[in-house]
């Protein structure tokens, strides 16, 4: 979902925009114009570099009443609590600074532009902590109201049946029919799919849990204001709005330390809470419901559909934190949310469920199920229904005392025997919905059991599949280690590829283990092991599910595969018949990516005593494969990288599906369009025809987490659409006939080539790149900011090779260069001829792998800002040749607009999309005075400013770009 922007309407002249119109929100608090100090020499360097938006025409309709009114509240609450918290004089300040922000962006005012400057330039450094957390949170707010609107456009137009909108499940389904594609088709579809969103915890989520859980307040008060209230209950509700933007006011923006695994793991866990407890069971029940409505059958009783994924607590790639007690910490933490959800849920059946059988009667089973309930009470005694729930209840609470050491706050009405596994658990609910469904209350049965039913099959007892994830050469190290130790071979690292291989056979075809418990073993050696020892406890304790997958980053070779094995056979993971984790190769630079059709190809003709290698239990012959975004782009650029991405998901499926091997792709995407984000619906659209066929695991990265999932309604509406992109990617046929794909794809082979070449001689092939990233970028500051457990780079030096590619890209869009969402187009499209020009005309019409990335690639130029991005390089003006590097920068921004533009016949960005056009030109405005006081503020920290309030404005800063930009922050 594409996160719209919004202006605060606490000041005057405030153009809003929403998710459906254009809001005019005029003056609703007084200025004072304060005296600008004299003017700054520093930014009288002349901007030319903005981005050249299509205009979009005023559409401010009667529908958008609610928003303006809600925008308006929100404006008077907060500039009320600025103007109590800080005085007027302040507040004024902040008013004075807003207007002269707005008025040179919409007039180009060069008058405005240095009276901002100087006022900005003159502030007290109280002063500038005011104005960014003012500025911050106008955005906050703003957006609050925005997703709030959505949320009520979004009934309005369900209400009205309304045609049904890209991304809904009804949509698809519907598209499907009108394709031709039969009812049984999509129902068996259905029942194979397979969609799992992985939570990943990377240091880019910049607030804090505590403003998250503010704003949720504060949403939940405006969708009370939509309901008929009376003029007390109004004032009442306004004055816990005051209350709440007051609390956000006062509470802290910025972590006092750095976020630790286990505050990491706490943070994933309140999204289930908040959304996917309740809102996938009802998504289920929808999409069932929705089916016997176009389909004529229900959805299929063993259809898997949507299940979670996490990283958090087993990701330990670069992450020193993550160990066996984080692994167990975080199976332990899902597993104690989940029971107590079912407890709470079990026990509000108990009180609904109310049937006596004077009125009505009960099955045979139901009744057993009754007569074993600890419930002693004669006043029950014909209410079985309740009966069995109670004796449910005790089971469940003995269940979460037995896996997790805690029983739930309401105690069980007596002794009962765990549950052994949770499809125990189900069978008894079971029993239940079908003596209602025999007694004629099916619609009974419809509403909370079969919401805690579908909860059971998507959660079990572990709520979310952890997988665990190293890099290869630790894994290697491990092994190396294990093999000197016990004599089997004294310098395995030193052996090629070949020789590896066969000594990893050999292990595997071994039934005794390798390690020896009266040996010393390296630090590293002892907590990779133990690891494997925990995901053996946690799928014993809490089920299979509980961990599934084990990932390995920089797969280079087919060896990396087998030590992972050989790892997990000293755990009993694996053994000569059956492995019990997926073992998951992540190919993730440019040269992995080629690879990785001749490594799998490899690894699947490997054999162990004449016979194949033996596949995962219960994973219904599904191989998975993980293509990562982030290091791909890092290492060559956007287009290359998507390229490379696209021609390796073509060549694995066609090789599974050779082997006869069902295969699942995992997509490493990340948060912005620079490490393979961008809008999901369009991005799964755009993959191959054939790479989904119903199967799809994808990332959902950091700073993304809390925009897509925080508010229950837009975390569903979310999901819905990754399920219905899904649906309609299994039957996407091929765009073209194959001659048509063959040219279009060699010269899209020629394009990466060119833009590879282009983006490497900048980024790595230029001498002083590298030194002026970090001097350009707040990437240092990022570093010290407490935002995640994970370093901001991989090693302790200056190479963009080791930086991590979440900081890399979080960098440039602070500095509003956006540039690893678009350099390197400039160069392939410049060695186009006209006939090759024209070709990629008909490509961005016809081809939606090519129309995808162009439209991201849009979006990003769109809010690229060179002027703001040319003060950041003046932190650079040490660095030799870094002005050269801007102006090479500056030049292939315009050449990569003009390129965009004559390729798809647009009258400028964003055409397509003129709401979103509008919507950035206005954000920029409130925006700018954030990055010119960061730019300020490191400036005078590189200087050796002590003071704790200069690095705090820094941290604030950070945090309130971020919130600005969201989805490309």
């Amino acid at each position: 979902m594409q996160c719209s922007i919004a202006t605060h309407p606490v000041w005057r002249n405030v153009v809003f925009r929403s998710s459906c119109q254009w809001v005019h929100v005029p003056a609703c608090l007084p200025r004072r114009v304060r005296p600008a100090p004299c003017p700054s020499p520093r930014m009288n360097a002349t901007i030319s570099h903005v981005p050249q938006l299509t205009e979009a025409a005023s559409l401010d309709t009667d529908k958008d009443a609610p928003l303006r009114e809600d925008i308006r509240l929100l404006g008077r609450l907060l500039g009320d609590a600025i103007r109590e918290q800080e005085g007027a004089e302040r507040f004024e300040l902040i008013e004075r600074i807003r207007s002269l922000a707005v008025e040179y962006r919409k007039a180009a005012n060069a008058n405005a532009r240095e009276q901002l400057t100087a006022l900005l330039d003159g502030l007290s450094r109280d002063e500038t902590i005011s104005v960014v957390r003012a500025f911050s949170y106008f955005s906050l707010l703003a957006n609050i109201a925005e997703d709030r609107h959505h949320n009520r456009r979004f009934r309005a137009h369900a209400a009205a049946g309304s045609a049904p909108k890209a991304g809904t499940m009804r949509h698809a389904i519907t598209k499907l029919l009108e394709a031709g594609v039969r009812k049984t088709q999509i129902l068996d579809a259905l029942a194979e799919l397979d969609v799992v969103p992985v939570l990943t915890a990377h240091p880019t989520e910049v607030q804090r849990k505590s403003i998250l859980d503010a704003q949720r307040q504060i949403a939940g008060l405006l969708e009370k204001r939509d309901t008929p209230l009376s003029e007390d209950e109004r004032s009442e509700l306004e004055d816990s709005l005051m209350a709440e933007v007051l609390t956000l006011w006062q509470t802290r923006m910025l972590r006092r330390q750095k976020l630790t695994v286990p505050d990491e793991i706490e943070n994933a866990r309140s999204f289930f809470a908040i959304t996917f407890l309740s809102e996938i069971p009802r998504l289920y029940r929808d999409i069932s419901r929705l089916c016997e409505e176009l389909l004529g059958a229900p959805l299929p009783a063993h259809s898997r559909l949507l299940r979670m994924g996490s990283w958090i607590g087993g990701d330990r790639d670069g992450n020193p934190f993550v160990n066996a007690d984080t692994v167990a910490l975080a199976c332990r933490k899902n597993a104690e949310l989940v029971l107590g959800w079912y407890a709470e849920q079990i026990h509000q059946l108990g009180a609904e469920l109310s049937m006596s059988l004077m009125l009505v009667g009960a099955s045979d089973a139901l009744q057993a199920l009754a007569a074993r309930s600890p419930d002693p009470s004669a006043h029950r005694q014909d209410e079985p229904y309740r009966r069995a729930l109670i004796g449910i209840y005790a089971r469940i609470a003995a269940t979460m005392q037995a896996l997790v050491g805690n029983a739930p706050i309401r105690h069980a009405m007596g002794e009962a025997q765990p549950y052994r596994n949770a499809e125990e658990f189900a069978a008894e609910l079971n029993v239940v919905e079908h003596s209602l469904r025999r007694h004629h209350a099916g619609r009974i049965a419809d509403q909370r059991l079969s919401l805690v039913q579908y909860a059971i099959k998507v959660f079990g007892f572990h709520m979310a599949t952890l997988d665990v994830r190293q890099n290869s050469d630790v894994h290697e190290r491990v092994v190396a280690e294990l093999l000197a130790t016990s004599g089997v071979e004294a310098d395995y690292s030193a052996l090629d590829e070949l020789g590896k291989r066969a000594v990893l056979l050999r292990e595997l075809a071994s039934p005794r283990l390798l390690y020896n418990r009266f040996a010393k073993y390296s630090e590293e050696s002892e907590k990779e092991l133990a690891i494997f020892h925990a995901i053996a406890k946690a799928r014993a304790t809490f089920g299979e599910r509980a961990v599934e997958n084990a990932i390995i980053s920089h797969t280079e070779a087919v060896s990396d595969l087998l030590e992972l094995l050989v790892l997990m056979k000293e755990a009993g993971l694996y053994s000569r018949s059956a492995m019990s984790l997926q073992v998951v190769p992540l190919f993730e630079t440019i040269e992995d990516l080629r690879a990785a059709p001749t490594i799998m190809r490899e690894f699947l003709d490997l054999q162990l005593n004449g016979q194949p290698l033996p596949a995962v239990a219960n994973a219904s012959n599904v191989r998975e494969v993980m293509l990562g975004y982030s290091d791909s782009n890092k290492d060559g650029g956007f287009l290359t990288s998507n390229w490379e991405l696209y021609k390796a998901s073509r060549a694995l499926v066609a090789l599974f599906k050779q082997r006869g091997i069902r295969l699942r792709l995992f997509h490493g995407r990340g948060g912005t369009v620079g490490r393979g984000g961008g809008p999901s619906y369009e991005a799964i659209l755009a993959q191959p025809a054939g790479t989904v066929q119903g199967r799809l695991r994808l990332t959902e990265q950091g700073e993304i987490i809390a925009s897509k999932f925080s508010n229950p309604e837009i975390g569903r509406r979310n999901l819905e659409t990754l399920v219905a992109a899904v649906l309609e990617a299994t039957f996407q046929p091929e765009p073209a006939e194959q001659a048509q794909l063959d040219t279009w794809h060699a010269q899209l082979e020629r394009m990466s080539e060119n833009a590879r070449q282009s983006y490497r001689a900048l980024v790595y092939d230029t001498p002083t790149f590298a030194d002026t990233f970090f001097a350009a970028t707040p990437i240092a500051e990022i570093a010290e900011l407490n935002i995640g457990s994970r370093p901001a780079s991989r090693k302790a030096n200056r190479r963009i090779e080791d930086l991590r590619a979440i900081p890399w890209g979080f960098s440039w869009g602070q500095a509003r260069i956006m540039l690893p969402g678009w350099y390197g187009f400039a160069g392939a499209y410049a060695a186009e001829d006209a006939a090759g020009r024209e070709q990629l005309r008909a490509m961005a019409q016809a081809f939606p792998f090519f129309r995808n990335l162009l439209s991201n690639m849009d979006m990003l130029l769109a809010k690229t800002d060179l002027a703001v991005g040319e003060r950041y390089f003046e932190l650079a003006r040490h660095v030799q040749g870094s002005q050269e590097i801007l102006a090479t920068i500056k030049t292939a921004w315009q050449a990569t607009v003009d390129g965009l533009i004559a390729t798809t016949g647009a009258t400028g960005l964003l055409a397509g999309n003129p709401l979103l056009a509008r919507s950035i030109r206005n954000r920029f405005a409130y925006l700018d005075p954030l990055n010119h006081l960061q730019v300020e503020l490191i400036s005078r920290h590189r200087e050796g400013a002590t003071d704790e309030r200069v690095k705090r404005g820094i941290h604030l800063t950070i945090n309130g770009v971020a919130a600005g930009l969201r989805n490309s922050g």
